[in-house]
């Protein structure tokens, strides 16, 4: 981001690189179940997800899991599609602004959350695997 005008918001591939770089620092023994995790960087959710979210402004989503947790596979499920975290870079920008926490932050703690979908984790543990990969 540090190469763009400041007068432009930043892109989908600079949220692309921040989330990478979170998922990047999720410790072990987290990190050896993420290598087939899709990550997916929307503007925003699409009318179907928000309606399955029960949630009509589209910049309420900021990110969501899609899959199966991963205690929940089993070898007998059929060709599945794969699992995907969905980052949704408007909704994501608007909470930046609004809040005034870092955009490097936000997104850290966006994909750590939806990580924590992909484990089948509690809350807490999501703040502890956050933490761990500040």
């Amino acid at each position: 981001m540090a190469d763009q005008p400041a007068t432009f918001a930043p892109s989908t591939e600079d949220i692309e690189r921040l989330a990478r770089a979170a998922l990047a620092r999720i410790p072990e023994p987290f990190a050896a179940h993420l290598a087939d995790v899709v990550l997916l960087i929307e503007d925003f959710a699409d009318e179907q997800t928000l309606a399955e979210m029960g949630m009509e402004d589209p910049f309420e989503l900021t990110g969501l899991y899609s899959g199966r947790p991963v205690g929940e596979k089993s070898s007998f499920d059929i060709a599945a599609l794969p699992d995907t975290i969905h980052l949704y870079r408007r909704p994501l920008l608007d909470e930046w602004v609004e809040t005034g926490v870092s955009l490097e932050a936000l997104v850290t703690h966006v994909v750590v959350h939806e990580v924590g979908h992909h484990f089948g984790l509690s809350d807490a543990d999501m703040h502890a695997l956050e933490d761990a990969a500040q």
